[in-house]
């Protein structure tokens, strides 16, 4: 089942039907366990809908599906995201750390963004003034029960100093962290099962109106499973909220740079495609 976000409201498509209900406490839901069963039983309360209304709603606009939860990421799970980081750090001499933590047991996880820093669907991501090079990484991204387990899933974009990350890798926090440095969305994938590796992550980058960069990945390029990230982040931690936590990209556009006026488009099979404007803050 997929939920949405509304202006005013929640949408839930199952595969009995789509159904509205009533704006929710976001903090208090997605820090339930066995959210898949909790919805079914809440969505018998809700109106059914057509899917004609479904779309309307939708294009009236959706909002980041999440509350209050900290969001998290993984680097380096993926063979071209290890190559990239090497390349762009090779002058700093910090490649072999890249190499090091892709073979490591122990994966790269790092704090991304605080629900402030979200981007809404169709709203703005920015670049940074102080960067020479940017980049959207498409990932996706899990949503984690506060007990640690994944019970769903969602398109993030972890926009990603690459001119900042590459000139040290200590400044990892302002290549990451800053307005605007992620988006999420256009809903949550609920469900309990894994996605199939064979499930397929595609990135377009329009600018003026036509396609400067594109690619795509799936997810059996991934060294490390979703729970298994998950299981490292639980430790020694914990999210009474539950949490948010991207995945990793496995596609890095070569020569390329994001501008400011670019619009960015990610899609997960079996989710939906997150699409977002590009900003530059100072």
């Amino acid at each position: 089942m997929r939920l949405y976000k509304l202006n005013s409201g929640t949408l839930l498509e199952s595969e009995n039907g789509i159904f509205l209900g009533p704006e929710l406490d976001w903090d208090q839901l997605l820090g339930r366990e066995h959210l898949p069963k909790l919805l079914k039983s809440e969505a018998t309360h809700w109106e059914k809908i057509s899917f004609e209304k479904s779309e309307e709603l939708k294009e009236e606009g959706l909002l980041a599906p999440m509350g209050n939860q900290e969001v998290w990421a993984a680097g380096v799970t993926y063979y071209r995201s290890r190559t990239a980081r090497m390349e762009e750090s090779q002058d700093a001499g910090g490649a072999d750390f890249y190499d090091k933590v892709y073979a490591a047991d122990r994966p790269e996880l790092f704090f991304k963004a605080t629900a402030s820093r979200v981007s809404n669907p169709g709203e703005t991501v920015n670049i940074r003034k102080d960067s020479t090079w940017d980049v959207p990484e498409p990932e996706l991204t899990l949503l984690i029960s506060p007990s640690g387990k994944v019970q769903g899933f969602t398109v993030g974009n972890d926009m990603s100093s690459r001119s900042i990350e590459g000139e040290n890798p200590l400044y990892l926090p302002q290549a990451k962290v800053y307005q605007g440095c992620a988006a999420i969305g256009p809903c949550i994938l609920i469900q309990e099962e894994m996605l199939p590796d064979s499930t397929k992550i595609n990135l377009e980058i329009h600018r003026n109106g036509k396609v400067e960069a594109a690619g795509e990945t799936d997810l059996a390029q991934m060294k490390r499973k979703p729970q298994e990230l998950a299981d490292w982040l639980f430790r020694s931690n914990s999210f009474p909220l539950g949490c948010l936590m991207m995945t990793g990209t496995g596609i890095v556009p070569d020569n390329f740079t994001l501008h400011a006026g670019d619009v960015v488009k990610i899609t997960i099979e079996g989710i939906g495609t997150l699409e977002n404007k590009v900003g530059k803050i100072g």
